[in-house]
Parts: structure tokens; C-alpha cells; sequence
């Protein structure tokens, strides 16, 4: 008896804890500027993130209430994120770095957290 094959295609939605989706979605659509999809209530938003539908949601168990993994949201130009993220007074806990030199390109990263601490990375590729 064969197993089928699971055959994932793609990440569909990432879910990120919030204990005030209102300032969530204000922050995730007016800072980070994500095309906002829908709310349900005051207990979820939905963004849209270059295809991946981001889920801002209260943790539906007390299990689910941690720290989120990090999300690296890839930008065009890190200076240029790195100084929208401070003119909106977002808290950056580690200003644009070089993470790594590849053969063809940098790894620029830039951490900063979310009104729910949660920590997150923009990151750019400069060729």
C-alpha cells in the first residue's frame, strides 16, 4: 500500500498573535503599508503579503499565546525601510545590517517589533 505524496504547493497564510487586533491593523496596513483583505470584528485581520495572506488574530488558546516566529518582509531598498520604519516611530531592535556576502549579492537585515512586541525583519538582497 502506497502512502499518496502530500504535494504542498506554496505557504497559503501565516497567523501572528495580537492582543489589539485594532492597532495591528493599523500598524500592518499603515506602517508596513499590506493591502488589508478583511477583518473579522475585533478578533482578526487579513493582509495580503506578495501573495501570502497574513492572519493578525488573539491566540484562540491559552498554548497559542507566544512569541511569533519572525517574518522577513523583503524590501527594494533596506536605508529606505529602515528610515520609514523610524519616521513612524517604530521600535527597531537591530538597525540595517549585512548578515551575509554571497557570491552575487548582500543580505541586508533590519529587525524591529510590531505594537504586540513581536519581532520582524525587513531584508533586502543588494546585488
Amino acid at each position: 500500500m502506497s502512502i499518496p505524496a502530500l504535494s504542498i504547493q506554496k505557504i497559503g497564510q501565516i497567523a501572528l498573535n495580537s492582543k489589539n487586533i485594532p492597532a495591528a491593523t493599523a500598524f500592518y496596513r499603515d506602517v508596513l503599508g499590506l493591502r488589508h483583505l478583511f477583518s473579522v470584528g475585533e478578533r482578526m485581520a487579513f493582509f495580503d503579503c506578495g501573495g501570502v495572506r497574513l492572519m493578525i488574530s488573539q491566540p484562540s488558546s491559552p498554548e497559542l499565546d507566544h512569541p511569533s516566529s519572525i517574518l522577513y518582509f523583503q524590501v527594494p531598498d533596506i536605508a529606505v525601510a529602515h528610515a520609514s520604519l523610524v519616521a513612524h516611530g517604530v521600535a527597531i531592535v537591530q538597525p540595517p545590517v549585512m548578515a551575509a556576502k554571497m557570491p552575487d549579492h548582500e543580505l541586508w537585515l533590519c529587525g524591529f517589533r510590531d505594537p504586540d512586541n513581536n519581532v520582524l525583519e525587513v531584508m533586502c538582497e543588494k546585488r
